[in-house]
């Protein structure tokens, strides 16, 4: 990164915690915002995830233990190390249908994927206020914006956009912003494994998607850096598909009825 993006960015030693740091996601994360001069601490379910990353603080918790996020946001409250930015990236779904989804499926999706961000989120909220400011970034998903499967972690993606709103109304009176991304699917090592077991995968999934491919997964770290800098300083309470252009409509209706019949 060049020192006029650096400076555009602000991030020079700023402290940012990364939940989800050890994924495919999350690694894209750690490498981007330290490109842009951050100081970045790694959460993780496991240590062993978070292995060959070179982080400021290492946090490890499962999101579904309260108690586990609490102690370990609690230490890093008592070294006075909370961060001024936090991307919020943990996640986790199975490939469900709703007649798929029970009731101890719905509880643990949404314990993971939107009551232990709050979890994580409310200490640091409380840090950055104290502060006189801060930034957050959700990781969510186009889940969250149309049904493309998976109910239980559409909902609680959904949620993630209603709490990220709360905080930039609520909270933006002391300096705090609150925005959200919405990635579609993520050309992760996961769907790399997916496309070899399946030849013919890429050929079903690819025609949904505008551009005609996958967004990597710096393409979403690059869109969280923005929102979690300065050069986004007026911008909160926002949602941003990234998404290769699956939100924007239905390609694949234009192209088989549309075109078809033209």
């Amino acid at each position: 990164m060049t020192i006029a993006a650096m400076e555009l960015f602000g991030l020079k030693d700023r402290h940012v915690l990364i939940t989800g740091a050890g994924g495919g996601i999350g690694r894209a994360l750690v490498a981007t915002f330290q490109a842009a001069g951050a100081r970045v601490s790694g959460a993780d379910r496991d240590s062993s995830l978070l292995e060959g990353l070179d982080l400021v603080h290492r946090l490890t918790f499962d999101l579904t233990d309260p108690t586990s996020v609490t102690r370990e946001m609690g230490r890093l409250d008592e070294a006075d190390a909370m961060p001024e930015v936090l991307i919020s990236n943990a996640g986790f779904t199975r490939a469900d249908m709703l007649d798929q989804v029970d009731t101890a499926a719905w509880d643990n999706e949404l314990a993971i994927n939107l009551t232990g961000a709050f979890h994580v989120a409310t200490p640091v909220v409380a840090a950055m206020a104290r502060r006189g400011g801060g930034a957050i970034v959700f990781i969510a998903s186009v889940n969250a914006l149309a049904h493309y499967g998976n109910p239980a972690y559409s909902a609680a993606k959904a949620g993630l956009i209603a709490y990220a709103k709360a905080l930039a109304v609520e909270r933006g009176a002391v300096g705090i912003r609150a925005n959200v991304i919405c990635p579609g699917s993520v050309r992760t090592p996961a769907w790399d494994h997916r496309f070899e077991r399946q030849p013919g995968l890429a050929a079903q999934v690819l025609p949904h998607y505008p551009l005609g491919r996958l967004v990597a997964a710096d393409e979403v770290a690059r869109a969280a850096l923005f929102l979690a800098s300065p050069a986004a300083s007026g911008i909160t309470g926002a949602v941003l598909p990234v998404d290769a252009g699956l939100t924007a409509g239905n390609y694949r209706f234009v192209k088989d009825v549309i075109e078809g019949s033209a």
